[in-house]
């Protein structure tokens, strides 16, 4: 007989996101994901196929069983609400990035979560990829010298749906979040100035007036280097992500999200994730993001984002 999971998650919402941590904690014994949560009928009826119970929301759940935790992989605009509902209940929180679309969001989660004494951690999977680890270790350890300009790219290889990018925040919410926090967590400095290009082919024109298919961002950092944010919804040969990092000693260059790969990496990186959530929900320690990181991202994600729709014409909403 299989031994339960040491740690029991209720996986809130059945999407593309939520079903790569389905696949990356697949039988896990640390971290688990044990029960479903998603208000659409066609994805309770997918993930039902899997033998894990499923419920439509996540007071239906907690009238029947009490997680250890929720990994919340809904639309960013629910990020809050669900936060909320389990501080209520007393439940740490696993939040996919980026944990609110604005930094204001974001930090009221973090609120919400620090007066109700809940474990709050946002998922930003890269900060577990051992290959950046590893950099990370050598520029804070001085091997690369000064840090004079980090590249940091990530192409998908195709545009999610168009429902689901008007609501995203674009693509510097929805994509360039994992770039501003690779960078910054990379180099311990922070984004400081923001300067955007974009290009002005958009393939859906569903989408328009709401995101790019394309976009990139020149920034300062506080160490007195700068960085690039390349990103992009066309990679024919899959998605791909890879980061450079130029010092005065040093070089480094990483894909460490080849399309021939598969999806290998992040899934390995989304279970030590998770195994790191437990150990700030028992412990209090962890090597994640948190409030304040995500609080950053999202403050440099909103400056790029609003260079792209003021060249469009559009004033862009806080």
């Amino acid at each position: 007989m299989a031994r339960s999971p040491d740690f029991r998650l209720a996986l809130v919402g059945a999407g593309r996101m939520g079903r790569h941590h389905l696949r990356a904690l697949a039988d896990n014994p640390a971290a688990a994901i044990t029960h479903v949560v998603d208000p659409v009928p066609a994805a309770r009826a997918a993930v039902a196929t899997t033998g894990l119970p499923v419920y439509p929301s996540v007071p239906d759940l907690l009238a029947e069983t009490t997680p250890d935790g929720l990994l919340v992989t809904t639309p960013t605009s629910q990020h809050g609400a669900l936060v909320a509902i389990a501080a209520k209940a007393g439940l740490p929180v696993l939040c996919e990035k980026p944990a609110g679309l604005t930094a204001a969001e974001a930090q009221e989660a973090g609120r919400v979560a620090a007066e109700a004494g809940i474990a709050f951690q946002v998922a930003y999977w890269r900060r577990f990829v051992p290959s950046l680890q590893r950099l990370r270790d050598r520029i804070a350890a001085g091997a690369m010298g000064d840090v004079l300009f980090v590249a940091a790219l990530q192409w998908d290889g195709e545009p999610p749906a168009a429902g689901f990018r008007t609501g995203s925040g674009g693509i510097f919410v929805d994509m360039g979040v994992h770039e501003f926090d690779q960078i910054q967590w990379l180099t311990g400095e922070r984004v400081d100035r923001v300067a955007t290009q974009h290009a002005r082919h958009v393939t859906d024109p569903a989408v328009s007036g709401h995101d790019v298919d394309s976009a990139q961002a020149l920034l300062g950092l506080s160490g007195g280097g700068t960085a690039l944010v390349a990103l992009g919804r066309h990679h024919r040969g899959g998605d791909m992500a890879a980061v450079e990092v130029f010092g005065t000693r040093d070089h480094e260059r990483l894909t460490f999200l080849d399309p021939a790969d598969g999806d290998a990496t992040m899934h390995a990186a989304l279970a030590r994730q998770a195994e790191d959530f437990v150990e700030l929900v028992r412990s209090g320690r962890s090597t994640g993001a948190g409030v304040a990181d995500a609080v950053a991202v999202l403050d440099a994600a909103y400056q790029a984002t609003a260079g792209v729709t003021l060249s469009k014409g559009v004033k862009p909403v806080r």
